[in-house]
């Protein structure tokens, strides 16, 4: 047993760094979104105006949504070369739980398109006036609820990866489940510029995270085997 749990944990490890690596080749799996998030929010304020109160009032939702959509634009990227080169049946037919295997896909995929949005989303917030306790709030919220989108997408897309012209599928899967992210990782930072207490939306936040982190790697694997069955 204990051999075993080496060698899941290796392969778990593994594949990260696997995909960490193949990222190098396609860098514009990793640009793209990035661009697009900061394209959002430098020309949200000439679409809107100057009025710098405005601008802080918009903000939260501006750099949430911008954020949200951007986690969109990069999530074929978890499976799409797997699928094209016969590395995911590989996967599933491993001796290793397919869940872990799937973990390690969407965790590396987070490092690489979500990481870089939380390290800019401050400086961007700034940008649009948005205050000190709003900003940190921000980053946490940030941290707790991008690894949700990113694990509730992965779903998405092991049920689409065998699909041509997916996305528009994809898309009407998973952005009702992004709701509930957005509406607590946005209030929750609403709260903090006002004075008001974050705690229950940072606590729900919390519970979606530590829900998904369980029970969506179950759900990617059972999904895999059923698009490539």
């Amino acid at each position: 047993m204990a051999k075993t749990r080496v060698s899941t944990r290796k392969a778990f490890s593994v594949i990260i760094w696997r995909d960490l690596m193949l990222s190098i080749r396609h860098p514009s799996e990793i640009i793209n979104p990035l661009l697009f998030f900061i394209m959002v929010i430098i020309l949200y304020p000439f679409a809107v105006g100057s009025d710098a109160k405005l601008l802080m009032e918009i903000s939260t939702g501006v750099v949430w949504v911008a954020a949200l959509l951007a986690s969109m634009l990069s999530l074929d990227s978890i499976f799409k070369e797997d699928f094209a080169d016969g590395t995911l049946e590989e996967m599933i037919l491993s001796a290793h739980p397919t869940s872990i295997l799937v973990l390690a896909k969407v965790f590396a995929h987070w490092l690489l398109t979500a990481l870089p949005l939380i390290i800019l989303a401050p400086i961007l917030a700034v940008m649009l006036g948005m205050h000190d306790d709003g900003i940190v709030v921000l980053l946490l919220t940030l941290l707790i609820g991008t690894p949700v989108l990113s694990l509730i997408g992965a779903i998405g897309v092991a049920l689409t990866v065998s699909l041509r012209g997916g996305g528009v599928i994809l898309s009407l899967l998973i952005l009702p489940l992004y709701i509930p992210v957005l509406i607590f990782g946005s209030g929750a930072v609403n709260n903090a510029i006002l004075g008001l207490d974050v705690q229950g939306q940072i606590y729900m936040l919390a519970a979606l995270f530590v829900l998904a982190l369980f029970f969506a790697p179950l759900a990617i694997a059972a999904a895999l085997k059923i698009s490539l069955s």
